[in-house]
């Protein structure tokens, strides 16, 4: 049995994807990732990522598939907001979430998913993903957009590398949201 790590946010794209993939026989393991915490900033004294969290540990617990936390907020404020806030002073605009697809939830993300023994990593996002067999074997894959014109995100996946996308599934991407 094959076995994946979704990224388990408690929203309800993540939670289908995790559904869809235990129903589809695997091995479906679901990891939160708490990407933020500096309450200084913050605009109220809540604290939503940790609502987020308790809502992905019912989801899991609905599921009957394990589940646990991970901290990546070092890495996030290393590799999205330091450069973001670089990027501003320079007088561009990047897009965060572009980079935090490639640099947190397909590399760090993934590489603990990995070391967790997953075959693959799975996200909510609403992309499809297909596979070429070239003549020499070599297999390409290609990011398409998802099934739902309103709610495509192929665009903030557009940097994953071939290595990210063998080893990635979108299972709700074929999906309309409603």
């Amino acid at each position: 049995m094959k076995k994946v790590v979704v990224g388990l946010s408690g929203g309800v794209d993540s939670s289908v994807t995790a559904y869809l993939l235990k129903e589809q026989g695997y091995e479906v393991i679901g990891l939160f990732m708490k990407n933020w915490h500096d309450d200084s900033v913050t605009i109220s004294n809540e604290c939503p990522w940790l609502e987020d969290s308790n809502d992905a540990l019912i989801v899991a617990e609905k599921l009957g598939i394990p589940f646990q936390t991970v901290d990546l907020s070092e890495q996030y404020k290393e590799k999205i907001v330091d450069y973001m806030f670089h990027e501003y002073e320079m007088g561009r605009t990047p897009n965060p979430d572009v980079l935090c697809n490639r640099e947190i939830k397909f590399d760090v993300f993934m590489k603990i998913a990995l070391d967790l023994g997953a075959d693959y990593v799975a996200t909510g996002h609403y992309c499809q993903k297909t596979t070429q067999t070239l003549d020499s074997g070599e297999k390409v894959y290609n990011l398409e957009a998802g099934a739902d014109p309103n709610k495509d995100q192929s665009y903030f996946l557009c940097q994953l590398s071939q290595a990210q996308l063998s080893k990635t599934l979108f299972p709700i991407g074929a999906l309309i949201k409603t």
